[in-house]
């Protein structure tokens, strides 16, 4: 049986219409919302694809059920973070230093620096690659993601 279920997306109050409560908010943000940001790729929570902020915590919308959350918390996509007329910085630095090859990994890679630079204003190199290391990256961007995420923290 549909049930409708209220959620906080990006700002924005939006309800979903859900067959099952165990389905992956992933699902409803693709889906249902059409934001293409958060991408499926393992399915399992290890590739960082997915990454989501609730709540300003980096999660992966993958694993996440939609019966766990609540329309009081604040869900938060690669869309949510800025436009293309002002991208978030974390975005523009991704931008400027040319960090993505692919873009696969991209959302979660930006996703995952974001919630650090909330945490760690002036994080280390080793910060940033034990904050990213669970991001699946195949494209061999690693060294300028590293520069765009201290780009983004004034720190390059």
């Amino acid at each position: 049986m549909a049930q409708r279920k209220s959620l906080n997306v990006n700002g924005k109050s939006v309800r979903v219409t859900i067959d099952d409560p165990e389905m992956p908010l992933l699902y409803a943000l693709r889906d249902n919302l059409a934001l293409r940001g958060p991408r499926f790729g393992c399915g399992l929570g290890q590739c960082g694809a997915c990454t989501v902020h609730v709540d300003g915590k980096a999660v992966r919308s993958c694993q996440m059920p939609l019966s766990s959350l609540t329309s009081a918390q604040r869900i938060v996509t690669l869309e949510g973070l800025g436009s293309p007329q002002q991208p978030h910085p974390m975005q523009k630095a991704f931008i400027d230093t040319q960090a993505a090859q692919c873009g696969y990994c991209i959302n979660g890679m930006i996703m995952e620096s974001v919630a650090l630079l909330a945490t760690n204003r002036k994080p280390s190199d080793g910060d940033i690659r034990k904050a990213l290391a669970n991001n699946l990256c195949r494209c061999g961007t690693h060294v300028r993601i590293l520069a765009a995420v201290k780009r983004a923290a004034g720190i390059a």
